[in-house]
């Protein structure tokens, strides 16, 4: 610097100058800007987050009981008497609900201590183990981390917010915002409620979670562990499972259980710390010999959850979804998914000593042919090296081996290792070098078979039923009970022809038919089992000998119209309007077939005094709460009047003791009635039977519509009298009760009213509002004539036997005063004389009943 007079001058006007303080201003100027830009950005950001904040809040679901209660319960079905006979569940629906009160305050404690130490102490949120969370990583320079998830908030995680797992890094911070909040939410509001909100989310988390080994909740883990319930858990124990929640796959106890040891120890010493447990309960957890208990208890593990259904439960579960579906407007999936996963109790019908019974004789090989064959069922799909795909099935294996030159070669097998050579010859063939087999499906199924339902007549309750015979080796399987339609054959007289025309009033069990010449619509000759025709019999002898012709011709007088309107009534659900609407009807040649469900549940209406009760197979069900969500109260409605029922069940009495159901009498001398059916070319053999107590319907035959031989037509009724037996053996014998409604008389055996002194008479059972009150003047001798007076000519009365004469009480048969010998009431021809159908018809489906 110039320190000279010169020099100073200069320093001193530059000193003065105005372009230095210009610069300063400037840069004071710019730096408030950018601090008050820095001060908005803030703000704005501020605002920004608090309103992304809000939005995410505001987006959050809304906290109820239902959003933190688990999903995929497992449930449950109960027979008759309460007890456990089948565990539903999915692959993650095993869940058993239990009460906080249910749980150890062992293993309360355990999952507290490991899982969240503060748990009793926080809202819901913990600010002391989000620090500790962030103080480890930091320390750790991000290479270790720790947990600050509340209690609270794992379960919001696993039950409300449950597809964390593929969520974005974005969505995670929102999940994460959403979570503390509803979990500060949640307990405020159980606790406004007046709950405890620490035992209800307690609670509620012990069910959730997962315990490994697919053993969710508390209880399903307990049982899968160490077999027994979690009430019943020890300290150790109660350790084991808290270890297994932080990761399941890596703690599982059977699989690691080195592992499982380090993290369980690391459990106790938590409680220890925290003073849930004392040094002397510690060591002796430690001492424990608890693996080798765990090991032990796989080797004895109840799989019940995992056993084929039986056929009752396939169809227990089917009508529970149709119901849950009808009635609750569920969907398919939706009715499926509440029964395997939402906890449900299922009170079925079953009663389990009768479903014993007959899975016992349905399963002795003994009674069914010594010649049964095996029946193939089998399917193969292959991936060809071309790349196309091929399906192939039995039919065309069959069709094979005929083309081979065996030209009666069919499905069935003396073996089920001859039917798997069959099998290997055909793959060879088919398959190919570079083919890859993707499926395959065989099933041997022994043939002939059988099936049953037992129900109580009293309430409609299904009480056991067998859908086959041999080893049910899946679920939900064919169930020829419900699923396969057979024709009725004979059975169905009883319900579409006499029970209606009784309940009418048109005919009595003493009236008199005619079995002679009637034809179908096409031309066809009706014809008996034996071919010929009886002449004159009573309905009562019609029933018990199960007369095709009088059957035909008294549905030809009924209308096919009013015997299906009365079949329809009684439950048969497969019937067709149009095509069944024929005189054939009433010899069970109908289009569809018909179930023997449907059958035994028809004649359990005429058991029950003509009330028909839709059968059903479960009374309740409540969810996973103790919630009802479905009451069975069942479909019960008056079909025939208690007099009709009665001398239905009177004339089907004599069917089984002295007619065609001879063989299906009881030894205990338990009153039976009961009616055989026999289709064209022995198909199909039916018969239903019941006693004062139960209703019991069997068919048997071959699946595919094989004729029975003659030697192996009398292995349905072994199976219904040993199953009958059985279950009647410790009941007290009691007859059929005669309702008010009903009389016992003496009538004349020719003209079924009231007996003068001459009538050859027979007794039997009338409807008193239908009971005959004339006296008959038929077979009184002529009067004869006084010396003193001119010879006058008899009294004449029209004879009663004529085929189509229906009604034989006091409008039937008038006793004749006016002397011009031809009644006050003389029947009319009746229509089924004619020998045709009624007009509109055009032939059956079956055309008779080839045996009774």
């Amino acid at each position: 610097m110039n320190f000279g007079k010169h020099g100073v001058q200069q320093e001193r006007e530059r000193l003065d100058s105005a372009a230095p303080k210009l610069a300063s201003r400037i840069s004071v100027s710019v730096l408030r800007v950018i601090i008050y830009l820095l001060i908005a950005a803030a703000v704005f950001g501020i605002c920004l987050g608090i309103g992304a904040y809000r939005g995410i809040i505001a987006d959050a679901p809304e906290i109820t009981d239902s959003n933190i209660t688990p999903l995929g319960y497992a449930s449950f079905v109960y027979d008759g008497d309460g007890n456990q006979i089948q565990k539903l569940s999915s692959a993650e629906g095993n869940r058993v609900s239990i009460s906080i009160n249910e749980i150890p305050k062992n293993m309360q404690h355990a999952i507290v201590a490991i899982e969240d130490s503060r748990f009793y102490q926080h809202n819901g949120v913990d600010p002391h183990g989000m620090l500790r969370a962030i103080m480890v990583m930091l320390s750790s320079n991000f290479s270790e981390s720790e947990g600050a998830s509340t209690i609270t908030q794992q379960l919001l995680k696993n039950n409300v917010f449950t597809d964390w797992m593929n969520e974005s890094r974005m969505g995670t911070i929102k999940r994460k915002i959403q979570e503390q909040y509803l979990a500060v939410q949640l307990e405020s509001s159980l606790r406004k409620a007046g709950e405890d909100p620490k035992s209800v989310i307690l609670e509620n988390y012990l069910n959730t979670v997962n315990f490994g080994n697919n053993a969710y909740g508390v209880q399903t883990a307990a049982q899968t562990y160490f077999g027994k319930d979690a009430k019943d858990l020890t300290l150790s124990e109660c350790a084991v499972l808290a270890a297994i929640p932080q990761n399941p796959s890596q703690f599982n106890p059977i699989l690691y259980p080195e592992e499982n040891a380090g993290r369980m120890k690391t459990v106790l010493e938590y409680m220890l710390q925290q003073g849930y447990i004392t040094e002397k309960d510690y060591k002796e957890a430690l001492a424990d010999n608890v693996y080798d208990r765990i090991q032990e208890n796989q080797n004895n593990e109840v799989t019940q959850d995992s056993t084929v259904y039986s056929y009752f439960v396939d169809e227990l579960i089917s009508q529970v979804k149709d119901d849950l579906m009808t009635q609750k407007g569920y969907t398919e999936a939706q009715a499926n998914n509440l029964i395997y996963s939402g906890g449900l109790h299922i009170y079925s019908t079953e009663n389990s000593d009768i479903q014993s019974i007959m899975d016992s004789e349905f399963s002795d090989e003994s009674i069914f042919p010594a010649d049964s064959q095996i029946s193939l069922d089998w399917a193969l799909t292959v991936d060809k090296a071309d790349g196309s795909r091929q399906n192939y099935s039995v039919e065309m294996l069959v069709q094979y081996f005929k083309q081979q030159g065996d030209a009666d070669f069919d499905q069935y097998f003396s073996s089920q290792e001859e039917a798997q050579s069959y099998i290997d010859q055909y793959k060879a063939s088919v398959v190919g070098d570079g083919d890859t087999i993707v499926a395959e499906r065989t099933a041997f199924v022994p043939e002939p078979q059988a099936c049953m339902t037992v129900i109580d007549q009293s309430t409609g309750y299904v009480v056991g039923i067998v859908g086959g015979r041999g080893e049910k080796t899946a679920s939900l399987t064919l169930n020829r009970a419900t699923d396969s339609l057979r024709q009725p054959g004979s059975t169905f007289k009883i319900p579409s022809t006499y029970g209606p025309l009784l309940d009418k009033g048109k005919i009595t069990l003493t009236s008199r038919e005619t079995d002679d010449a009637a034809y179908y619509a096409t031309g066809q000759e009706v014809n008996n089992a034996d071919n010929t025709h009886h002449g004159t019999m009573t309905v009562r002898n019609a029933i018990q000998t199960s007369n095709n012709v009088i059957a035909f011709k008294l549905m030809q007088e009924l209308t096919p119209e009013v015997g299906l309107s009365y079949l329809k009534k009684l439950g048969f659900t497969t019937l067709d309007s149009d095509n069944d609407n024929s005189p054939g009807l009433a010899l069970g040649g109908i289009t569809n077939g018909v179930s023997d469900l449907e059958l035994t549940a028809a004649y359990a209406a005429i058991a029950n005094g003509g009330t028909y009760n839709r059968p059903v197979f479960y009374t309740k069900v409540t969810d996973h709460s103790g919630k009802t969500i479905l009451e069975n109260s069942g479909l019960s409605r008056r079909v025939f009047k208690e007099s009709t029922a009665y001398l239905l069940t009177s004339a089907m009495q004599s069917v089984v003791q002295s007619g065609t159901g001879t063989p299906y009498q009881l030894s205990s001398g338990m009153p039976v009635a009961g009616k055989t059916g026999t289709t064209d070319s022995y198909v199909d053999l039916q018969f239903v039977g019941y006693t004062p107590y139960y209703t019991a319907g069997i068919w048997t035959g071959y699946d595919t519509n094989v004729e029975l031989p003659e030697a192996d037509r009398t292995y349905i009724s072994t199976l219904w009298t040993n199953v009958m037996s059985r279950i009647h053996e410790s009941l007290p014998i009691k007859e059929f009760s005669v309702p008010d409604s009903v009389e016992q008389l003496t009538v004349c055996a020719n003209t079924g009213l009231l007996p003068n002194t001459y009538c050859p008479t027979v007794t039997d059972y009338f409807d008193v509002a239908n009971a005959p009150t004339t006296i008959c003047t038929y077979d009184a001798p002529a009067p004869t004539a006084a010396p003193t007076a001119a010879p006058t000519a008899a009294p004449t009365a029209t004879p009663t036997a004529a085929a189509g004469d229906n009604n034989t009480d006091a409008n039937q048969h008038t006793e004749n005063t006016t002397g011009e010998g031809t009644g006050e009431n003389a029947p009319a021809e009746s229509a089924g004389t004619e020998g045709d159908a009624s007009p509109g018809n055009t032939g059956e489906n079956t055309q008779t009943d080839q045996t009774q």
